[in-house]
């Protein structure tokens, strides 16, 4: 059986256990986040992101990581008032996860192999991106440094033409 997005499951920042089976059908742009980072800004484009496709099949799923210079040190009450505060994020947020070494959730083991970066498969700071199309499979990796513009060209482009 092929593995797709819809295998896994996940606990969201309000501690219930999420089965990714919920995205079937939906392009899904998975995104490591963190609140203290140079790159937070980009939850304003992601929400923005989120806003503008979400009526069609499109959704966001954020997942914390402190692994990248201690820049997500909240706990997930502090995570999602942070968002929610700062950012007006309403797109699916996840509890606080490790993305690379051997506490990493599983779904971003399945990413890394699937879409391996540059050089190496592991995630190399905040805000990688991965899309998954409406099949629940990898097709695009995305690196921290491309803001949310960018990716909505691309959906545009690929998913959302007409």
């Amino acid at each position: 059986m092929e593995t797709t997005l819809y295998n896994f499951a996940a606990v969201d920042i309000k501690g219930e256990i999420i089965s990714l089976e919920e995205f079937r059908g939906k392009i899904v742009l998975i995104v490591n986040t963190a609140s203290k980072c140079g790159l937070t800004p980009q939850y304003e484009g992601l929400q923005k992101l989120y806003e503008k496709f979400r009526d069609r099949d499109f959704v966001i799923l954020g997942f914390p990581c402190n692994q990248f210079a201690n820049q997500e040190p909240g706990d997930e009450y502090s995570i999602q008032s942070e968002c929610l505060l700062n950012y007006g994020v309403t797109f699916p947020m996840f509890a606080k996860v490790d993305v690379n070494g051997k506490n990493a959730h599983v779904l971003f083991k399945w990413l890394k192999n699937e879409l391996p970066g540059f050089l190496t498969k592991n995630i190399k700071w905040n805000f990688t991106k991965f899309l998954i199309d409406r099949n629940g499979k990898p097709v695009k990796r995305f690196s921290p440094v491309v803001k949310p513009e960018k990716i909505e060209e691309y959906l545009a482009k690929y998913y959302f033409s007409n």
